[in-house]
């Protein structure tokens, strides 16, 4: 059984009541024929949320990452991204797997961040030797970076070196509202420079399944085809979409919950023996911290913790993560301080 107080990850979430309804009741059609329209309604509204021409409903956020890399790049084609990249570090090497690309990695600073002169370095000249760089890729809000949010200006300036270079930028966006909500800005300002990207519906919004990949019209009927070659054409998939419906329109403003829940947590173990967390790290729904204890490894703690029916991830090293989501409230995160405090002072 998952523990009571999940905070592996805010894929945990489940589908609101609302959700349910809708998935329930939804009208459906074949969406590989381009005739469900609960799905075609889904991928106007990411469209118009985001600020792009069109959108295409997948799977999965590895799904949607991979689909856009095949869309912008050919075979021996080079892809720059951070070295904690998603999509370099937890999707099965995907894009060099199924496609042929080449990923060049540069460090991702501590705000997740690449640098731009790290970014220019990397770009490939003309010369037979060497793949042609294709695209650049960020993440936003950035898992392995404890969830921090690329402003607005700082995407810019990556855009516009790309473009200046013949590249494009992608936005692995898995959670992207995260940060819009954080930096209390619009969606669309921290992705209109891009020339494409995806989020996740099944994150924060808490939706049960998918992503969604929104960019120019043409770029989007290249990823279609690419979904289909990735087995990812489904058929009456307006019951899925429908939850995604409600996760946009319902789910984006109380990201702001779990944010508030994550700086308790953080706040409230920050100063336990063995804990090593940098505050000023939290700014979205994730907390990650080293753990230097004197008799507990981090895979003991998380046993420990999980026997008090709370569970966060080991994610390497000394460090562990937990995620708030949709389902934990505050009285939640109270008794996980309280676990967290009762395991390491024992």
């Amino acid at each position: 059984m998952p523990p009571r107080i999940d905070l592996r990850s805010d894929t945990l979430t489940q589908p609101t009541p609302a959700m349910r309804r809708a998935m329930a009741e939804a009208v459906v059609g074949d969406d590989v024929f381009g005739e469900d329209p609960t799905v075609n309604a889904l991928e106007a509204l990411a469209a118009a949320r985001l600020g792009k021409e069109a959108a295409l409903f997948v799977t999965s956020g590895t799904q949607g990452n991979l689909a856009s890399l095949l869309a912008h790049c050919g075979r021996g084609d080079e892809v720059i991204m951070g070295d904690q990249a998603h999509t370099f570090l937890y999707e099965q090497g995907g894009s060099a797997a199924l496609g042929g690309i080449h990923p060049r990695t540069v460090p991702n600073q501590p705000d997740g961040t690449l640098r731009l002169e790290d970014i220019a370095a990397a770009i490939r000249s003309d010369n037979p030797h060497f793949p042609v760089s294709r695209l650049v890729c960020l993440e936003n809000t950035h898992n392995r970076c404890s969830g921090a949010c690329l402003t607005p200006d700082y995407t810019a300036a990556v855009a516009d070196l790309a473009h200046r270079h013949g590249l494009k930028l992608h936005i692995d966006g898995a959670r992207i509202f995260n940060a819009a909500v954080a930096l209390g800005v619009d969606v669309r300002d921290l992705v209109e420079p891009a020339d494409s990207v995806t989020f996740c519906l099944s994150k924060g919004l808490a939706a049960p399944v998918g992503s969604v990949i929104c960019g120019p019209a043409d770029f989007i009927q290249r990823a279609r085809r690419a979904r289909k070659v990735l087995g990812g054409g489904m058929r009456q998939a307006g019951i899925l979409a429908a939850a995604g419906i409600v996760a946009l329109t319902e789910m984006v403003e109380r990201l702001a919950d779990d944010h508030a829940h994550a700086r308790l947590l953080a706040e409230g173990i920050a100063d336990l023996p063995g804990i090593r967390l940098d505050l000023a790290r939290v700014q979205t729904n994730i907390v990650i911290f080293a753990l230097d204890h004197p008799r507990l490894t981090p895979a003991a703690l998380v046993e420990a913790l999980r026997h008090r029916e709370v569970g966060i991830l080991a994610i390497g090293g000394q460090q562990l993560r937990a995620v708030t989501h949709y389902g934990i409230e505050r009285e939640h995160i109270e008794e996980a301080i309280a676990a967290f405090r009762a395991i390491l002072t024992a």
